[in-house]
Protein backbone atom coordinates (compact mmCIF):
# COMPACT_ATOMS: atom_id res chain seq x y z
CA UNK A 1 0.00 0.00 0.00
CA UNK A 2 1.42 3.40 -1.01
CA UNK A 3 0.95 6.29 1.39
CA UNK A 4 0.65 9.82 0.04
CA UNK A 5 1.49 12.73 2.29
CA UNK A 6 -0.43 15.94 1.70
CA UNK A 7 0.79 19.02 3.55
CA UNK A 8 -1.54 21.98 3.86
CA UNK A 9 -0.31 25.54 4.33
CA UNK A 10 -0.51 26.89 7.86
CA UNK A 11 -3.39 29.32 8.27
CA UNK A 12 -2.08 32.85 8.57
CA UNK A 13 1.26 32.19 6.89
CA UNK A 14 2.35 34.11 3.84
CA UNK A 15 0.98 31.78 1.17
CA UNK A 16 1.65 32.04 -2.53
CA UNK A 17 -1.01 33.11 -4.98
CA UNK A 18 0.74 32.31 -8.25
CA UNK A 19 -0.62 28.99 -9.58
CA UNK A 20 2.79 28.03 -10.99
CA UNK A 21 4.45 28.54 -7.60
CA UNK A 22 1.82 26.36 -5.90
CA UNK A 23 2.73 23.55 -8.30
CA UNK A 24 6.42 23.84 -7.40
CA UNK A 25 8.17 20.59 -6.48
CA UNK A 26 11.37 20.27 -4.49
CA UNK A 27 13.39 17.39 -5.93
CA UNK A 28 16.57 17.60 -3.83
CA UNK A 29 17.40 18.93 -0.37
CA UNK A 30 20.58 19.51 1.64
CA UNK A 31 21.66 21.37 4.75
CA UNK A 32 24.38 23.53 6.19
CA UNK A 33 24.56 24.79 9.76
CA UNK A 34 21.89 27.47 9.37
CA UNK A 35 19.81 26.61 6.31
CA UNK A 36 17.88 23.95 4.47
CA UNK A 37 18.32 24.20 0.71
CA UNK A 38 15.95 22.87 -1.89
CA UNK A 39 16.34 22.50 -5.63
CA UNK A 40 13.04 22.63 -7.49
CA UNK A 41 12.08 20.73 -10.62
CA UNK A 42 13.29 23.68 -12.75
CA UNK A 43 16.78 23.65 -11.20
CA UNK A 44 16.28 26.75 -9.03
CA UNK A 45 18.01 26.56 -5.64
CA UNK A 46 16.04 28.05 -2.74
CA UNK A 47 16.74 28.16 0.98
CA UNK A 48 15.07 28.69 4.34
CA UNK A 49 16.46 29.40 7.76
CA UNK A 50 16.50 26.41 10.11
CA UNK A 51 15.48 28.80 12.90
CA UNK A 52 11.89 28.25 11.70
CA UNK A 53 12.32 24.50 12.24
CA UNK A 54 14.01 23.91 15.63
CA UNK A 55 13.56 20.11 15.54
CA UNK A 56 15.19 19.95 12.13
CA UNK A 57 17.99 22.29 13.25
CA UNK A 58 18.69 20.04 16.26
CA UNK A 59 18.41 16.80 14.25
CA UNK A 60 21.40 14.64 13.46
CA UNK A 61 22.54 14.14 9.86
CA UNK A 62 21.03 10.67 9.99
CA UNK A 63 17.64 12.03 11.14
CA UNK A 64 17.71 14.74 8.45
CA UNK A 65 18.30 12.11 5.75
CA UNK A 66 15.22 10.15 6.85
CA UNK A 67 12.54 12.14 5.00
CA UNK A 68 9.77 11.60 2.49
CA UNK A 69 8.78 13.94 -0.30
CA UNK A 70 5.01 14.10 -0.67
CA UNK A 71 2.63 15.98 -2.96
CA UNK A 72 2.92 19.25 -1.07
CA UNK A 73 6.10 19.07 0.91
CA UNK A 74 8.76 17.22 2.84
CA UNK A 75 8.09 15.16 5.97
CA UNK A 76 10.48 13.89 8.64
CA UNK A 77 8.42 11.33 10.54
CA UNK A 78 10.94 10.53 13.27
CA UNK A 79 11.31 14.16 14.35
CA UNK A 80 7.71 15.17 13.50
CA UNK A 81 8.63 18.01 11.16
CA UNK A 82 7.02 19.16 7.92
CA UNK A 83 8.01 21.78 5.36
CA UNK A 84 5.71 22.72 2.52
CA UNK A 85 7.23 23.25 -0.92
CA UNK A 86 5.70 26.71 -1.17
CA UNK A 87 7.36 27.84 2.08
CA UNK A 88 10.66 27.94 0.17
CA UNK A 89 9.27 30.96 -1.68
CA UNK A 90 7.73 32.86 1.25
CA UNK A 91 8.77 36.49 1.49
CA UNK A 92 9.84 35.84 5.08
CA UNK A 93 11.90 32.68 4.55
CA UNK A 94 14.66 34.49 6.48
CA UNK A 95 13.69 35.65 10.00
CA UNK A 96 13.91 39.35 10.79
CA UNK A 97 16.41 40.53 13.42
CA UNK A 98 13.62 40.60 16.03
CA UNK A 99 12.54 37.08 15.12
CA UNK A 100 16.14 35.79 15.16
CA UNK A 101 16.66 37.23 18.64
CA UNK A 102 13.70 35.40 20.16
CA UNK A 103 14.15 32.23 18.10
CA UNK A 104 17.76 31.92 19.28
CA UNK A 105 17.07 32.88 22.92
CA UNK A 106 14.61 30.22 24.01
CA UNK A 107 15.54 30.96 27.62
CA UNK A 108 13.39 34.11 27.41
CA UNK A 109 9.85 33.52 28.55
CA UNK A 110 7.92 35.37 25.85
CA UNK A 111 4.77 35.76 27.96
CA UNK A 112 6.68 37.29 30.87
CA UNK A 113 8.76 39.48 28.58
CA UNK A 114 5.57 40.79 26.93
CA UNK A 115 3.92 41.35 30.33
CA UNK A 116 6.92 43.36 31.59
CA UNK A 117 6.75 45.45 28.41
CA UNK A 118 3.00 46.00 28.80
CA UNK A 119 2.27 44.12 25.59
CA UNK A 120 -0.12 41.31 24.75
CA UNK A 121 1.85 38.02 24.75
CA UNK A 122 -0.10 36.60 21.81
CA UNK A 123 0.74 39.65 19.75
CA UNK A 124 4.45 39.29 20.53
CA UNK A 125 4.31 35.59 19.61
CA UNK A 126 2.65 36.56 16.33
CA UNK A 127 5.54 38.96 15.62
CA UNK A 128 8.09 36.25 16.45
CA UNK A 129 6.35 33.60 14.32
CA UNK A 130 5.80 35.91 11.34
CA UNK A 131 2.01 36.01 11.46
CA UNK A 132 2.10 39.78 12.06
CA UNK A 133 4.70 42.48 11.46
CA UNK A 134 5.38 45.09 14.13
CA UNK A 135 5.49 48.77 13.23
CA UNK A 136 8.91 50.43 13.36
CA UNK A 137 7.89 52.13 16.62
CA UNK A 138 6.77 48.85 18.20
CA UNK A 139 9.97 47.12 17.09
CA UNK A 140 12.03 49.91 18.69
CA UNK A 141 10.04 49.59 21.94
CA UNK A 142 10.76 45.86 22.03
CA UNK A 143 14.47 46.47 21.34
CA UNK A 144 14.63 49.17 24.03
CA UNK A 145 13.09 46.73 26.53
CA UNK A 146 15.63 44.04 25.59
CA UNK A 147 18.43 46.58 26.19
CA UNK A 148 16.88 47.64 29.53
CA UNK A 149 16.74 44.04 30.74
CA UNK A 150 20.29 43.44 29.49
CA UNK A 151 21.58 46.41 31.51
CA UNK A 152 19.80 45.11 34.60
CA UNK A 153 21.41 41.68 34.13
CA UNK A 154 24.87 43.15 33.60
CA UNK A 155 24.48 45.23 36.77
CA UNK A 156 23.59 42.19 38.90
CA UNK A 157 25.97 41.56 41.76
CA UNK A 158 26.07 38.54 44.07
Amino acid sequence: MTKILILLPIVGMNTLTNEEDRKMKIVEIWFDTDYIYGKDDKGTVLRQSLLWYPRLKAATDEQRKDYRIGLGGIHWRNIDEDISFESFKYDDAEPSALQKFFLTHKEINVAEFARSLGMNATLLRNYINGFKKPSAEREQAILAHIHKLGKEMVAAVF
